[in-house]
């Protein structure tokens, strides 16, 4: 297991840019009615990778700090959005953003909370929002409705894809998201899904850094088993991938 979380995705730029979901529309309009981002608002998106959530943040008016670590998922980024207004690329991690004292209004994070280290991004946190300021961490997690194509995807996983429950373990909202809250935040959440062929799905399973890439023993069998579960659930060609998305928000106290 690669113990330095920033490098994990380092060969998984492509399949995350092509078959990872955005977020639901209901989500940013959530964010824009009743949490008050407006055009204009200051957001340092932490963690923000290939720039999904950027790219939903821009388009809703905000100029955006997308914090990244990582330099092949920056790149990314940037050449998706290089030339927007009000993007801005930053070499940087949550716990040490390199962001001005009380620069920003919002924090955002998509997909990425469970990778930092939740005190020390409090702290990083609390330095640069300005008086006010507001947090916003989303998930797109797999439904958690009884759907026979995601239990057999589960148990798929869990048989070839040694670091799975290892890296799901991390998500265990509780404790951490309290820690970096200061107290138990406030959760909506929205339905959100998408529709793939088989190759897609097989990006979609290659974007996560828990599945066995080519070389690991248990990567073909895994692949196998991908195209078995598709051929058996698939309608007119596709497969349906259902999640729920959770959106945790407050201020940090």
């Amino acid at each position: 297991m690669i113990e330095d979380s920033t490098q994990r995705f380092s060969s998984r730029v492509a399949d995350y840019v092509k078959s990872r979901p955005s977020y639901p529309l209901e989500a940013l309009r959530f964010l824009r009615e009743q949490q008050g981002l407006v055009p204009g608002s200051r957001v340092a998106d932490l963690g923000s990778g290939t720039g999904i959530l950027t790219a939903q943040l821009l388009d809703a008016g905000a100029r955006v700090w997308a914090v990244e670590p990582n330099r092949q998922m920056r790149q990314a980024a940037e050449q998706l959005l290089a030339g927007q207004d009000g993007f801005t690329s930053v070499d940087g991690t949550a716990e040490a953003t390199t962001l001005a004292t009380h620069s920003v209004e919002w924090i955002t994070a998509g997909q990425a909370f469970h990778w930092f280290d939740p005190q020390r991004a409090r702290e990083e946190g609390l330095r640069i929002l300005a008086r006010g300021g507001r947090v916003a961490l989303l998930w797109n997690e797999r439904s958690e409705e009884p759907l026979p194509f995601l239990a057999d995807y589960e148990a798929l996983l869990r048989r070839y894809a040694p670091e799975y429950d290892q890296v799901r373990s991390r998500r265990a909202y509780g404790p951490t998201m309290h820690a970096f809250f200061g107290r138990e935040p406030a959760r909506v959440v929205f339905a959100n899904h998408q529709v793939f062929d088989f190759e897609g799905l097989k990006g979609r399973a290659m974007s996560s850094s828990y599945v066995p890439e080519p070389g690991h023993p248990d990567h073909a069998p895994l692949m196998a088993g991908l195209h078995e579960l598709f051929e058996r659930h698939q309608r007119d060609g596709t497969v349906d991938f259902a999640y729920q998305t959770l959106v945790f928000f407050g201020t940090l106290e």
